[in-house]
């Protein structure tokens, strides 16, 4: 890898990396965002099957990263080159001026990075902030020299690339959104310098008498023509959700009351407190879909995903007539794919005729261009399962097309991977999940 790291127009080049051959191309959850803003954006799928393929077999080749855009040759399997480009919007001065704010005041972010980490609490903290990290849906602007004008199996395989990119080093996202890593943790250091240099209560009365002399009394809120105060900034977002009260008193509790349980729920409480603020303070929160209540079974396991301890897990399972073996491929599958991946596990779908020919058109596509000893034998073994012949694998259709890796465990299926649109994806993740 070269780097140029300047201060004004930071670049990194990477080597061309090896064929992804049995490998899914995002293992961390931020890769697996950046493919699905690919997914999201792309309007023609086969184009992104083709790139794949292309990116699966080494058609990439060294790939450049500098703010706003990412650049490599990929070539056809004729040999043909292409320049690919794929372009994402800086942020501007402001939008960094508030994450370096963030991240200043929550070190643990910092060493987060450091570690070539993007924990979720981090983007979403940025997105309180204002600040979207993460492409979304028509953020992944293509140009490629084969003049195609939506994404082309050239800038497709491109994307594919640099999500195994990702996966090793989240400052590449950093630098593509404007700042360099050497730039980055510099100007982090000179503020919290700066930050430990200002006295702690410095302008704290005045501030005091400011808010004392924005209010107003009710009947001059009410008359006519009153232009009332702007209302004060959103509360912020904490840095981690409040600790739960120590219940273990001298006083012993009621007959019937189980304190570690009570002690779990509180905690439990005050995590999904702090997400849901997280994400009432987010930009366009009003226009996000409202997330569907879960059942009682689903909240169950979504409890029993948080690592609670084995008491209580052991009380999750038999809560929801589970064994412990269950409600641990419950707990696994719902890590995978919340509500999505647990149907996946234990409903039976059912697809419809348009269903079936979607599924049989995606199955034919999927592998088209492999060699035919990289072909999966496939066996249809339930209404929307099909099971590989002799790999201990199989692919599961879900109601919105998206498919599921499973493997086969001391006798049963268990959730192998995160989905995809794209089965021979969804299946690469299976196989490197078993080894």
């Amino acid at each position: 890898m070269n780097t140029s790291d300047g201060p004004d127009r930071p670049e990194r080049t990477f080597d061309a990396l090896p064929p992804a051959r049995g490998r899914g191309f995002a293992r961390t959850w931020w890769g697996r965002a950046w493919i699905k803003a690919l997914q999201d954006t792309a309007l023609d799928g086969e184009q992104l099957k083709k790139g794949r393929r292309h990116a699966m077999r080494g058609a990439v080749g060294a790939v450049s990263v500098r703010p706003g855009r990412i650049t490599a040759v990929v070539r056809d399997r004729d040999g043909t080159a292409y320049r690919s480009d794929v372009l994402l919007q800086e942020l501007g001065e402001q939008e960094w001026e508030r994450f370096l704010d963030m991240a200043t005041d929550r070190a643990g972010h910092i060493a987060a990075l450091l570690d070539r980490d993007m924990p979720p609490h981090l983007v979403e903290d940025a997105a309180a902030a204002g600040v979207e990290l993460l492409p979304g849906t028509g953020d992944l602007e293509p140009e490629c020299t084969c003049e195609t004008w939506d994404h082309c199996p050239h800038t497709a395989a491109l994307c594919y690339q640099v999500a195994r990119l990702l996966d090793q080093d989240p400052f590449i996202l950093l630098l593509m959104r404007g700042r360099g890593e050497r730039r980055l943790l510099d100007e982090l250091q000179l503020r919290s310098v700066a930050r430990v240099k200002e006295p702690a209560e410095a302008g704290a009365p005045a501030e005091d008498a400011v808010h004392r002399e924005s209010g107003v009394r009710a009947e001059e809120a009410f008359g006519a023509g009153r232009v009332l105060p702007p209302l004060p900034a959103p509360p912020p977002l904490p840095d981690e959700p409040g600790p739960a009260p120590a219940l273990d008193t001298p006083t012993p509790p009621g007959d019937g009351l189980d304190t570690e349980a009570l002690e779990f729920l509180v905690a439990d409480a005050a995590a999904r407190a702090r997400l849901i603020l997280a994400r009432a303070l987010a930009p366009g929160h009003d226009g996000q879909p409202v997330e569907a209540v879960p059942t009682r079974d689903q909240d169950a396991v979504r409890m029993a995903a948080s690592v609670p301890g084995p008491v209580i897990a052991g009380r999750l399972a038999t809560g929801t007539g589970r064994t412990r073996a269950g409600a641990e491929l419950a707990v696994r599958a719902w890590r995978f794919g919340r509500a999505a991946g647990l149907a996946a596990l234990e409903e039976d779908f059912t697809p419809d005729t348009a269903q079936q020919a979607r599924a049989a058109r995606a199955l034919a596509s999927a592998w088209a261009e492999a060699a035919q000893a990289d072909r999966p034998r496939l066996l249809r073994t339930g209404p929307a399962r099909w099971t590989v012949v002799g790999a201990g694998t199989q692919l599961r259709l879900g109601p919105d097309g998206q498919w599921w890796p499973f493997r086969k465990e001391r006798g049963g299926w268990a959730p192998a991977g995160p989905a995809s649109a794209d089965p021979a994806e969804a299946l690469a993740g299976a196989r490197s999940a078993t080894g």
